[in-house]
């Protein structure tokens, strides 16, 4: 197999020299496993050609060709590769991939001491195939042999990536021969490399001969991608920058094998290299100069080409547009398009604008470097005027802002400068400035005030009708006052009046200092002066009102609380107010008068305050205590205070403590059902003043013919009508129903009195009270009892055809309208009695007898005064309580 490989070797050098300065693309050197320095490698063919280098320094070429190990100190050649170039006449030039192989001999020590060499196992060096060759194809690579082939009839075998994995079928290997061949073009990007396993087998016996052999296939990459830029090239620099500024870097990659020529990078610049340089070997963009201006382009377009083998002229290349943005920077100022302006504004206007000024900017609009700031740099000491900037037009507006005076200045010349809300930079320009001339045209004004404000001194209570000062005006264009009336406008207490003619300010009411209309001591008033065209102008008067000691310190004039305590005399805070002002207030003097009865004492406690303290025990109560109040000047007088001694809780008297007060919704609610009762009480004595005649009844003895008597309960019997008389009217058959309503009758809805004229006398009872309602007053409180007499049935029938006693028709009996009212009027006169006892007792039953009635009625007894003592009685009146007895009163009374 050695031999086979320095065959193989001595052709390359063979065929190298067939063609001028050709070198092959690879080349396989066996080399010891060390290399000493001066150690020969190869030769190769230096016809045509003007010299060579190599890519790695520990090795070189020399003029005749020869490779040599150029290294000081000896290098390992295992898996060692570099590159020769080869430089053609024509400036061209070839590279050969060199590939170093060392022999590879198995020794090892014997147990006698000694070395023994053995026969080298099979063991080739890795095969190289150069990408995407042309072929043809099938291309043979190598033999491979085994050692074991010289005692054996052996068959060789391959498997792995590029034969029977994927990509599958790229190799295979000659059963007898071992030739490895190639069947197709590989890419060295997609397959740098394959590994495939190689065994050797006994033909007859099919057992290995030998260990399986592992193949390295390393494809050898040629420059067939060209290199590729990576990411935008998108780059940023500020104008005016200065030359060298970095401005960005271009980034490219290349698909070829890394390390190799193939992938070294030369980038250039095919325009723009006036205003911009890059860097070869980096790609970096800078600045060729510093005059790249926005205003004159703010983009430009640069073509960058990027070259692999390190620009060569079988190199790849590629193109692309690089954008190169400029930034702003305020280097130009604003300028104006006139180089002047004029403008007239009428006199005595204010906040009005009177002109525009445009300004050109070649910025980046809308940016603090374009946006305009303009300044008054002259003319404007009396601060009459203004100027803004425009937003949306970037102009200045001149406005006049305190009005002029045609009188004073005609003419104003101002000087109006232009910047920007950004410094310059980058340029040696500066603000521009122009001048604008104001001319102010009259017009005919009103008078004018010697001042907008005038201010006097007065002291308050001033004698009326002194002159406390003048205060004119003039005409402003004749400079006089001739003409010129003077009047009030505002003149709040009516204090001042002024001559209509001189101006003059007179007192025309006390001043006072403490009134309402003065605050601070200050008074203002307003005078207006109208010239002989109806022209005018205001001013104001300033009264400054001087203080005089017109009042005295006051006294409080509600009650003083002193808090009683058992075994200690109290004492009171005593706060006088003065209105003057000091030193015509406080400090204030604190005395009692001289013939005081020692009750109390008085001290000074600060400026206005001072202390009563009680000097004796005093009973409750409330006590005048007499003081002379002076201020800081000695002028005051006596007064009174008032002083609570009392008991208090929580500093307040007990009985303030328990006071109630009411408002007027409270009051209203208290009074009502008094005006309610006054109310009732006038309707009640209207009632008895307006009552009929009652008919006095003697209850002397028995009923005689009224009432039969009865000692039995039972069912009676029909009652002969001839028994019952009426005392007044005898009612026509068949009208009862009327008569009865006319009567005291429950039913009865006309007024009646019961027992008015109210005695007692011969057990006979005549009561006081009266009612508008005879139904009421009956259906509501004797209901029961009438039941009890009348078999309950006149509730419902005596409003009908007929009354109906023990289911008896005796409703056509006018005498039995008599029986019902002596019993009604004997009750109602009884009921009378019960609101004259003042012990508050009530009025025994009297017992009286009846006549007989035949059977006894199933109701029970007529009334409570039978002799059977029915509980069935009137004691339900006890229960009326002392309401009904008052009621009794007002009605017995009246």
């Amino acid at each position: 197999m050695a031999n086979v490989f320095i065959f193989n070797i001595c052709l390359l050098w063979i065929m190298s020299g067939v063609e001028s300065c050709s070198v092959p693309s690879s080349l396989h050197v066996l080399v010891p496993k060390t290399i000493e320095p001066e150690h020969e490698i190869s030769r190769v063919d230096v016809s045509d050609c003007t010299g060579f280098s190599t890519s790695d320094p520990s090795f070189s070429v020399t003029a005749n060709g020869l490779i040599v190990a150029s290294a000081p100190a000896a290098v390992t050649a295992e898996g060692r590769t570099f590159s020769v170039w080869a430089q053609h006449n024509n400036g061209l030039r070839s590279e050969m991939k060199v590939h170093l192989v060392y022999n590879t001999l198995k020794e090892s020590h014997t147990g006698q001491g000694f070395l023994k060499r053995f026969k080298r196992r099979w063991s080739p060096p890795p095969f190289n195939i150069l990408e995407n060759d042309k072929g043809p194809y099938p291309k043979d690579i190598e033999t491979i042999v085994s050692d074991s082939e010289a005692t054996h009839n052996v068959y060789y075998t391959c498997s792995g990536p590029g034969v029977n994995e994927y990509p599958a079928n790229v190799f295979s290997l000659n059963r007898r021969s071992g030739m490895l061949t190639v069947h197709q073009p590989v890419d060295r990007e997609q397959f740098p490399v394959f590994k495939i396993l190689v065994s050797v087998f006994d033909s007859n016996t099919h057992q290995p001969t030998d260990l399986p052999l592992p193949i390295e296939i390393k494809v050898d990459d040629v420059n067939d991608n060209a290199p590729e830029f990576a990411g935008p090239l998108q780059f940023t620099v500020q104008e005016r920058c200065s030359a060298g500024t970095v401005i960005g870097k271009v980034i490219a990659t290349d698909r070829d094998e890394p390390g190799s020529r193939h992938v070294l990078i030369k980038y250039i610049l095919l325009t723009g290299s006036d205003l911009f340089n890059i860097d070869g070997a980096t790609g970096v963009i800078t600045a060729a100069t510093n005059t790249l201006d926005r205003e004159v382009k703010d983009k430009h377009l640069v073509t960058v080409q990027i070259k692999d083998m390190g620009g060569d002229a079988n190199c790849l290349s590629s193109t692309a547009t690089a954008t190169i943005q400029l930034t702003d920077i305020n280097d130009n100022p604003p300028t104006f398009t006139k180089a002047s302006y004029d403008v007239s504004v009428p006199e005595n206007e204010g906040e009005k604008l009177i002109l525009r000024i445009p300004v050109e900017d070649k910025d980046l609009i809308n940016t603090p470097n374009w946006i305009s700031k303009f300044v008054i740099t002259k003319g404007n000491e009396n601060g009459n005027f203004r100027i803004d900037t425009d937003p949306k037009t970037n102009e200045g507006l001149l406005y006049v802002t305190k009005p002029l005076d045609y009188e004073l200045n005609k003419n104003i010349k101002l000087e109006i400068s232009a910047q920007n809300e950004a410094e310059l930079n980058g340029t040696t320009a500066k603000w521009m400035s122009i001048p604008v001339e104001v001319a102010v045209t009259n017009v005919d004004e009103g008078p004018q005030f010697s001042a907008p404000t005038v201010r006097f001194i007065v002291k308050e209570n001033t004698p009326n009708g002194t002159l406390i000062g003048t205060y004119t005006a003039v005409d402003p264009e004749t400079k006089s006052s001739n003409g010129i009336k003077y009047y009030k406008t505002s003149d709040p207490a009516s204090w001042i009046t002024v001559d209509k003619n001189t101006g003059e300010l007179r007192v025309a009411n006390t001043i006072d200092r403490e009134s309402q209309f003065v605050k601070d001591g200050i008074y203002n008033i307003t005078v207006k002066a109208v010239d002989a065209s109806s022209k005018t102008g205001t001013g104001t008067v300033i009264i400054q009102v001087d203080d005089v000691n017109d009042n005295v310190p006051q006294l409080p004039t509600e009650d003083l609380v002193l808090c009683e305590k058992e075994g200690a005399l109290g004492s009171v805070v005593v706060v006088a107010e003065d209105k003057d002002q000091p030193p015509l207030s406080s400090p204030f003097t604190f005395a009692l008068p001289s013939d005081n009865d020692g009750k109390w004492s008085v001290s000074r406690l600060n400026d206005t305050a001072g202390t009563l303290q009680q000097m004796k025990e005093l009973p409750t109560g409330i006590y005048q205590v007499t003081m002379m109040v002076t201020d800081l000047q000695g002028y005051g007088r006596e007064q009174t205070v008032n002083v609570r001694i009392c008991q208090c809780r929580n500093g307040v008297c007990l009985a303030k403590d328990r006071s109630m007060s009411l408002g007027g919704l409270g009051v209203l609610a208290l009074l009502l059902p008094l005006a309610l009762l006054l109310l009732l009480i006038l309707l009640l004595a209207f009632f008895c003043l307006t009552r009929a005649e009652k008919v006095q009844l003697d209850d002397a003895g028995d009923s005689g013919g009224i009432l039969l008597k009865s000692n039995t309960e039972a069912p009676g019997d029909a009652v002969d009508s001839s028994l019952i008389v009426p005392p007044y009217e005898t009612a026509a058959k068949g009208d009862v129903k009327n008569t009865m309503l006319n009567a005291a009758w429950p039913g009865n809805k006309s007024s009646s009195t019961i027992g008015a004229n109210s005695i007692h006398e011969n057990g006979l009872y005549k009561g006081g009270i009266s009612t508008t309602n005879m139904q009421e007053f009956y259906s509501g409180q004797y209901d029961s009892q009438y039941d009890a007499q009348y078999g309950g049935q006149y509730g419902g029938q005596l409003l009908g055809s007929g009354v109906n006693f023990d289911n008896r028709q005796f409703a056509q009996d006018a005498a039995f309208l008599q029986t019902w009212q002596t019993n009604g009027r004997y009750l109602n006169q009884k009921l009378g009695y019960l609101g004259t006892e003042e012990d508050r007792r009530y009025a025994d039953d009297i017992i009286h007898s009846y006549g007989y009635e035949g059977a006894g009625s199933a109701a029970g007894s007529v009334g409570c005064c039978s002799d059977n003592g029915e509980t069935d009685n009137l004691d339900f009146l006890n229960t009326l309580g002392p309401k009904f007895k008052t009621l009794a009163d007002v009605c017995r009374k009246s």
